[in-house]
């Protein structure tokens, strides 16, 4: 799904990963899950691309709805992977807290994200054998120029992909647009979160850059600029508090 030129989307509202498109090739943010990696191609076809385009992944943070073709793309294409160092360990399969539904989880929306996860090859992700750090404000030279920017607390290496050159921010699970539990539209904060607190904390990096287009890994784009995401998701938090 192109979202505007350079920039397209793979997968849905469930569970998304992002293009960003230069002259130099592809940088991929986040790998879904492993039954994506059809889609992965269907989309560069779509954008007369081939996976020997794509230049880089780099993942918001470790979970296995994230790393899903990542290792597949390493091992077949030599695609490094980029992972912050916080969340390197969690990107391999290492151990991670442990969660849990939280308040206002309906069935409906459980039963589809985990049916979706299953058909798209959930219970057999390939996690990292090995990966390439990076660190909070790093810009790296990949196609989309991508600006690192941490944002700690739903992982401990959470980060943003911040794409000046696209207007774009891919935001992993530092928010949602769609709640995959209770299947709530809008921005607000994303479930299975490790710290909470910190991921509001967090969101004031998020505020302080100016892209129009807000892309997290769960739930439609988002169009309407970074401050207004953040703020959306502050009011949905504080409400969810009473």
């Amino acid at each position: 799904m192109e979202l505007r030129p350079g920039l397209r989307r793979v997968g849905n509202e469930i569970v998304a990963s992002y293009l960003m498109i230069d002259d130099r090739g592809v940088t991929v943010v986040d790998a879904g899950l492993p039954g994506h990696h059809a889609e992965l191609l269907a989309e560069l076809a779509e954008a007369g691309l081939t996976v020997d385009d794509v230049r880089a992944i780099i993942l918001t943070h470790g979970d296995s709805d994230h790393v899903g073709f990542a290792e597949r793309l390493r091992l077949e294409q030599g695609v490094p992977v980029y992972v912050h160092a916080a969340d390197a360990d969690r990107a391999k399969g290492g151990e991670k807290p442990s969660t849990s539904f939280g308040r206002g989880a309906r069935p409906w929306p459980v039963v589809r994200f985990l049916a979706y996860a299953l058909g798209k090859g959930g219970a057999r992700t390939a996690y990292l054998s090995e990966v390439r750090t990076v660190t909070d404000g790093e810009r790296l030279d990949l196609p989309g120029s991508p600006v690192i920017i941490g944002m700690p607390g739903h992982s401990p290496g959470s980060i943003a992909v911040h794409s000046p050159d696209l207007d774009a921010v891919c935001v992993g699970d530092a928010l949602t647009t769609r709640h995959v539990l209770t299947g709530r539209r809008g921005p607000a904060p994303a479930p299975f979160t490790d710290e909470p607190d910190a991921a509001l904390d967090s969101l004031e990096r998020l505020a302080a850059i100016d892209a129009t287009w807000v892309l997290p890994g769960h739930g439609t784009p988002w169009n309407g600029g970074t401050a207004e995401a953040v703020r959306l998701v502050r009011e949905a938090a504080a409400a969810s508090a009473r």
